[in-house]
C-alpha cells in the first residue's frame, strides 16, 4: 500500500489520465451497448410485425381459395382448411393489433387493414353461408359483382403501405445502430490512442523510476561492499588480537607454571625434608607431637600435590612430554573421576603444529568444564582422527543441550574457542538442541612438517 501511494505520487499525470481514460471506455461502451440494444430491439419488433403482415396476407389468400374451392366443387372438405385458416388469422390479427396500438404513426393503416379483413372475412362468410343453403343465384350474383377483388386489392394496398413505413423504420433503425457503432468505433479509438500514450507515459517514468532505483543499488552496493570490507578487516583483526590475547596467556600460565614449579615447588621440598630431618632427630615424642608432625608432611604433601595440578592446568605438561594423545586420555580419565561421568575415548594420532596442539587441549578441556556445570550429562564421547587433510576434534555428550538461538550469558568460553579455532586457521560448528545433547566439533589444518607422536589407545 505504501508503495502504491508512492508511485501514484511520482506518477501526478499518468494516474489520473489512466483513469480517466478508463471511465471514458466504460462510459462509451455502455452508453453504446444501450443504444445498439434498443436499435435491435425495435428492428426485431419491426421485422415481427412485417412477418405477421406477410402471414396474414396468405391466411386470407388461404382462406379464400378455401371458399372459391367450396363455392365451385360444394364439397365439404374444402371447409376444413377454411375454418382453421380463420381461426388463424383471429390469433395474426391480435399479434399486429397488440404492436401497433403502440405504434400512433401506423394505427390508422393498420385500423384500415383490419376494417378490410373483416369485410373479406364477412363476405367470404356470407357466400359460403348461401351455398350451403343452397341459394345459387344469390351467391353467384356476389361472386359475379366482383367485390371479392376489389376488396383482396384493397388488403393487398393497405398491406403495402404498411409495409413500406415499416421499411423506412427499419432502415432508419439500421443507420442508427451504424451511426451508433461508428461513434463507438472513434471514441474507443480515440480512447486507445489515449491508453497509447498514457502507458507510453508510463513506460518512459517507470524507466526513469527504475534508472533511480538502479542508481540507488549501485550506491548500497558500493557502501554495502564498504562496509564489508571494514568488517572483513575489523574480523581480522579481533581475531588477530584473540590470537595475541590467547598467546600471552598461555605465555603467562607458563610462566606461572615455571615460578611454582621452581619457587613454590623448592619450598614445599624444603619445608618437607626439614620435617623429615626434624622427626629423625628428635627422640621419644608426645602422642600429640607425633599426630601433628604427620599432619604437617600430609598436609606439605596435599600442597605439593595441589601444585602439581595447577601447573598441569596451567601448563599441561604431559602435552610436552607424552603428546596430545596422551594428554587428552589423561585429561578425559582425571575428569571422569572427579564428575563420576563415564568417558568414551576415540583418539588417533595426528599431525598438528604445537600451537593446534594446545589449541585442541584447550578446546576438550573448555568442553568438558561446560558439560560439569550445564549439561547434567551420564556420557561423554571425545573424538580425534584426519578427515580429508584436516584434523576433526569433536566432543559430544548426552545432556540436556540448550537452544542455539537463545543467547546465554555464559557462552563467552564457547566464543572463545570459536576464536582460538580460527586464529589457527580452523573452524568450528556447535550442535545442540533441547533434550538432545551437545556436540562441538572443531576442524584444524593438518601440519605436513609435525612428526606424529604414537597413538595410546587407552580408554579413560
Amino acid at each position: 500500500m505504501k508503495n502504491f501511494f508512492v508511485r501514484f505520487k511520482r506518477s501526478a499525470v499518468t494516474f489520473p489520465l489512466a483513469v480517466i481514460t478508463a471511465l471514458s471506455l466504460m462510459a462509451i461502451s455502455e452508453s453504446s451497448y444501450r443504444s445498439s440494444v434498443d436499435s435491435l430491439d425495435r428492428l426485431g419488433q419491426l421485422a415481427v410485425a412485417r412477418i405477421n403482415n406477410l402471414v396474414l396476407l396468405r391466411q386470407v389468400l388461404d382462406a379464400e381459395n378455401g371458399q372459391r374451392g367450396y363455392l365451385i366443387t360444394g364439397r365439404a372438405e374444402y371447409l376444413a382448411p377454411y375454418r382453421e385458416t380463420m381461426s388463424s388469422i383471429g390469433q395474426t390479427m391480435k399479434i399486429l393489433q397488440d404492436f401497433y396500438s403502440k405504434e400512433p404513426h401506423q394505427v390508422a393503416d393498420f385500423t384500415l387493414l383490419e376494417s378490410l379483413v373483416n369485410k373479406k372475412l364477412s363476405e367470404m362468410d356470407t357466400t359460403i353461408q348461401l351455398r350451403t343453403e343452397g341459394r345459387d343465384e344469390a351467391w353467384r350474383a356476389v361472386i359475379e359483382t366482383d367485390i371479392g377483388r376489389e376488396q383482396m386489392e384493397a388488403i393487398r394496398v393497405a398491406s403495402e403501405n404498411l409495409f413500406k413505413r415499416e421499411s423506412a423504420q427499419i432502415t432508419t433503425g439500421r443507420a442508427s445502430v451504424y451511426q451508433t457503432l461508428q461513434l463507438s468505433r472513434f471514441g474507443v479509438a480515440a480512447m486507445t490512442a489515449l491508453s497509447v500514450l498514457a502507458f507510453f507515459m508510463y513506460l518512459r517514468q517507470s524507466a526513469t523510476l527504475d534508472q533511480e532505483r538502479r542508481r540507488q543499488q549501485l550506491a548500497l552496493q558500493l557502501e554495502r561492499d564498504l562496509l564489508e570490507h571494514q568488517v572483513k578487516g575489523r574480523t581480522a583483526q579481533l581475531t588477530e588480537l584473540a590470537h595475541h590475547l590467547q598467546t600471552a596467556r598461555e605465555d603467562e600460565r607458563s610462566r606461572l607454571a615455571r615460578d611454582l614449579h621452581d619457587e613454590l615447588g623448592a619450598l614445599l621440598t624444603a619445608a618437607k625434608l626439614d620435617v623429615a630431618r626434624l622427626k629423625s632427630r628428635i627422640g621419644t615424642v608426645t602422642p600429640e607431637a607425633q599426630e601433628r608432625i604427620t599432619h604437617l608432611n600430609d598436609t606439605l604433601n596435599d600442597g605439593i600435590a595441589l601444585k602439581r595440578r595447577i601447573i598441569e592446568d596451567l601448563r599441561p605438561s604431559s602435552l610436552n612430554n607424552l603428546g596430545l594423545v596422551a594428554a587428552l586420555e589423561i585429561l578425559a580419565r582425571e575428569f571422569a573421576e572427579r564428575s563420576g561421568l563415564k568417558v568414551n575415548c576415540d583418539l588417533h594420532a595426528v599431525k598438528l603444529k604445537p600451537s593446534s596442539e594446545l589449541t585442541v587441549y584447550r578446546l576438550v578441556q573448555e568442553a568438558l568444564t561446560n558439560i560439569a556445570k550445564y549439561a547434567k550429562a551420564t556420557r561423554v564421547d571425545i573424538h580425534l582422527h584426519e578427515v580429508r587433510s584436516q584434523v576433526e576434534v569433536a566432543v559430544r555428550d548426552d545432556g540436556i543441550g540448550f537452544d542455539t538461538s537463545v543467547k546465554r550469558p555464559s557462552s563467552h568460553g564457547l566464543v572463545g574457542m570459536r576464536y582460538r579455532v580460527e586464529a589457527e586457521g580452523g573452524s568450528m560448528q556447535l550442535q545442540a538442541a533441547s533434550g538432545t545433547g551437545t556436540a562441538i566439533i572443531a576442524h584444524l589444518p593438518v601440519s605436513a612438517d609435525a612428526p606424529a607422536p604414537p597413538a595410546m589407545d587407552t580408554p579413560a
